[in-house]
């Protein structure tokens, strides 16, 4: 039940989840500032294509893990001015050398690694001297009352959510993974349940 489940309904449901307009304008304020050699993680879908400015991307690679969602965005990137190179992988365990990219992106997909940790040392690996890491995530609310009820609900959550946790920490987790966070917002998404839609984004540096 559990791979029928994540091969055919989940990748829908993140299309749809992570296309609402409100995302996508917030995705509208952070994908155009990725520039030179970019890295996206968690690709699938390609929900981000639109949003890069050819004008400042030299080259990109995407990846995740999910062949259904690897499908999807290949076809997004299939006729843009971009050529983008989408790829399997995860973002615990980069197959790429250290400082090799200007930018690295990473939007709604710390919430669903297996391990933010190891994801971020390996995002930090990759990145150049002077690079950026561009972040757009959802995560831990700032009030407890939100808070205690993601705590409850998440176990249910993850299951029919591709792995989706409602705990993590976003900002202040990526400060604690050795980088230095040049810009930070966050908010809850409107016409959302606060239990879902605390997001946090900005652009963090290694430090």
């Amino acid at each position: 039940m559990n791979g029928w489940w994540d091969q055919h309904i989940v990748p829908r449901l993140i299309g749809c989840a992570c296309s609402q307009p409100h995302i996508m304008k917030h995705r509208s304020l952070v994908v155009p500032a990725a520039c030179g050699d970019v890295l996206e993680l968690g690709a699938g879908g390609g929900i981000n294509a639109q949003f890069y400015d050819p004008a400042k991307v030299k080259s990109l690679i995407g990846i995740d893990p999910s062949p259904p969602l690897l499908d999807r965005a290949r076809g997004a990137w299939a006729d843009g001015p971009i050529k983008a190179d989408i790829r399997a992988g995860v973002a615990e365990a980069l197959p790429f050398d250290d400082a090799s990219f200007d930018t690295v992106v990473t939007t709604f997909t710390l919430c669903s690694v297996d391990d933010p940790v190891k994801a971020l040392a390996e995002a930090r690996r990759v990145l150049k001297p002077g690079g950026s890491l561009l972040f757009l995530e959802h995560g831990s609310a700032p009030d407890a009352g939100p808070a205690a009820w993601q705590r409850r609900v998440e176990p249910v959550w993850r299951k029919i959510a591709g792995n989706c946790h409602l705990t993590r920490p976003v900002a202040d987790r990526i400060a604690a993974s050795g980088f230095t966070l040049s810009s930070r917002e966050g908010k809850y998404m409107p016409k959302t349940p606060r239990i879902l839609g605390w997001v946090e984004w900005g652009r963090a540096v290694p430090a």
